[in-house]
């Protein structure tokens, strides 16, 4: 399936959730994740915000 952006399971912009639909986890892990991983993460999530399809 590969990596896109959720549209049912989104806070800010599906990213979390979309990640987490296809790894088959839970949202709030990727999420916490991506607030505690550190600055780069940041860079990565939005990257992926731009990149990712819906």
């Amino acid at each position: 399936m590969g990596l896109h952006k959720s549209l049912d399971n989104r806070v800010f912009a599906g990213v979390c959730g979309g990640i987490a639909e296809s790894l088959n986890v839970d949202a709030i892990w990727i999420r916490l994740l991506f607030v505690f991983g550190g600055g780069l993460l940041f860079w990565v999530y939005l990257a992926l915000w731009l990149a990712l399809p819906e």
